[in-house]
């Protein structure tokens, strides 16, 4: 976001802006392969996945 805050055109910025959007779908989707491994506890999955939509 700070990169695309810096470019030179408005159609730029919105551009990083939806990359972002997008590598945060990546995150949630992660942490669904981590729940399904058992790597997370349900609460921690839960917290994570909260944090991360908040974010997007």
């Amino acid at each position: 976001i700070a990169e695309g805050f810096e470019s030179k055109t408005q159609a730029l910025f919105i551009r990083y802006l939806a990359i972002a959007k997008a590598s945060a779908g990546e995150v949630r989707s992660q942490l669904y392969v981590a729940q399904d491994v058992k790597y997370l506890t349900e609460q921690q999955f839960t917290t994570l996945f909260q944090m991360a939509e908040k974010a997007s």
